[in-house]
């Protein structure tokens, strides 16, 4: 009798302009397994699902904030958020942010978190960005790990970065050349 080898999930990243009523439910449904897991972009307990649906209806209408959604077997499974400077700060307009980066615990170990990351780099590298920064709780050790494998450079900590239950917790800083440049140390 012959066995059949499992289906690789599908994995795919999507620059989103619009989330529809579904999109809305999967991506609040992501976000509340992700932060009951320990990973919420400082969400520390799912917040009301009003809130949270607003929160992802105001993402798409800041004009300076792009959206990026991962989506495993067409479900939407994590994203992430490129936040461009000010544009009053025209000695730093040469990097962008990358923010509130998540995977639902049952989408990761299918290259989605690197696939993530992978899209926005693309992103702000087309935009014209020579540097992406970002940072993390130091408790968030897959998140940690996934940038420093695409070559995120720590430059910084900051011991009272956030507060869980009653105690601090530090923060990680972590930046990345996008084009070639000569990088100071």
């Amino acid at each position: 009798m012959a066995t059949s080898t499992p289906r690789a999930p599908l994995v795919t990243i999507e620059m989103t302009e619009e989330l529809s009523a579904n999109d809305i439910s999967e991506i609040c449904d992501a976000t509340e397994e992700a932060i009951d897991a320990g990973g919420g972009f400082g969400w520390l307990a799912p917040p009301p699902r009003s809130v949270m649906e607003d929160y992802w209806r105001g993402v798409l209408l800041i004009p300076d904030r792009s959206l990026i959604v991962g989506k495993l077997d067409h479900v939407i499974a994590g994203s992430c958020q490129i936040v461009k400077p000010p544009r009053n700060n025209e000695a730093q307009e040469f990097a962008c942010q990358l923010t509130t980066f998540f995977l639902a615990p049952w989408a990761r170990g299918h290259g989605l978190a690197q696939a993530l990351v992978a899209e926005a780099e693309d992103f702000a590298r087309s935009a014209g960005f020579k540097t992406l920064n970002l940072d993390v709780r130091a408790t968030q050790d897959r998140a940690i790990h996934a940038f420093k494998a695409r070559g995120y450079r720590q430059f910084g900590e900051n011991p009272f970065y956030a507060i869980v239950g009653d105690d601090y917790v530090p923060g990680l800083y972590f930046t990345k050349m996008l084009h070639d440049a000569k990088e100071t140390p």
